[in-house]
């Protein structure tokens, strides 16, 4: 991957984007974005339905690369890299960047092979290898007590909150450097929501970590630092306690008071 010749943001933030905007053909769905994300830290990002968070997130690994008429304007960069780099390897790229989404999706598979596979995709072939990977991430995520005796069954056969884990355990097998989070608690029940939010603290300070929400609590729970977006805009960011405590724009306060939303 290639560095932006013209941008060299300090060592301390892993994802900074400048000016940065995306379109659907036509519509303006994330507008001029200045945010830094600070590396090893955990950033909420928070708004109502529509309001351009999730598609923000998912332009960090360029998953919006398989929305027809998607395009964006500005930069966004990693590690000082442009992401949006002609010449950038984009599977690099999502290796470095791992993602979990809204549902779990894990692949209909062994949990073994679940969480081999984006190593063995790596070239790697020795058992003895992929077994200690596969405990390591299985540990990582909360979730080798509950399987370790069973790692040949079906993924499908787990319960939501063990597959949200696995899918986790799948991210960190490859050992990326930010772990991007798209609601990763919306389809779960309480308690498999509390054990993702105390993964999350786990891991906060090794990895830097990006989580959509719209759960005002778990922000305010699991987060460093939260960004507000609004209509396509990124309407106010800064320190978690910050923001809910004291917010600067009124818009941020109906919204964290529940006036909207």
């Amino acid at each position: 991957m290639e560095m932006s010749p013209n941008y060299h943001p300090p060592k301390e933030f892993a994802i900074s984007a400048k000016d940065f905007s995306v379109f659907y053909g036509s519509f303006h769905a994330v507008k001029n974005v200045n945010m830094d994300f600070e590396r090893g830290k955990v950033t909420a990002i928070i708004g109502p339905s529509g309001c351009g968070k999730s598609t923000f997130l998912r332009c960090i690994n360029r998953m919006n690369d398989l929305v027809e008429n998607c395009r964006t304007e500005g930069l966004l960069a990693f590690d000082g890299i442009d992401i949006y780099h002609k010449r950038l390897d984009v599977a690099e790229l999502r290796r470095r960047i791992g993602m979990v989404f809204q549902r779990p999706n894990p692949f209909p598979k062994s949990i073994y092979e679940n969480v081999a596979y984006g190593v063995r995709l790596k070239g790697v072939r020795k058992k003895a290898i992929l077994d200690e990977i596969v405990e390591n991430s299985l540990r990582r995520a909360a979730l080798w007590d509950e399987v370790k005796d069973r790692l040949s069954s079906n993924a499908l056969g787990m319960s939501g909150g063990q597959q949200q884990r696995l899918c986790i355990a799948r991210a960190l097998a490859i050992k990326p450097c930010v772990l991007l989070m798209d609601e990763p608690c919306s389809a779960l029940d309480p308690k498999s929501t509390a054990r993702i939010e105390d993964l999350i603290a786990e891991l906060s300070g090794e990895y830097t970590i990006a989580i959509v929400t719209h759960n005002m609590q778990q922000a305010a729970r699991v987060s460093d630092n939260t960004a507000f977006f609004y209509e396509g805009r990124l309407v106010e960011f800064g320190t978690t306690s910050q923001i809910f405590t004291n917010p600067k724009n009124k818009a941020t306060n109906d919204y964290i008071t529940g006036r909207f939303g």
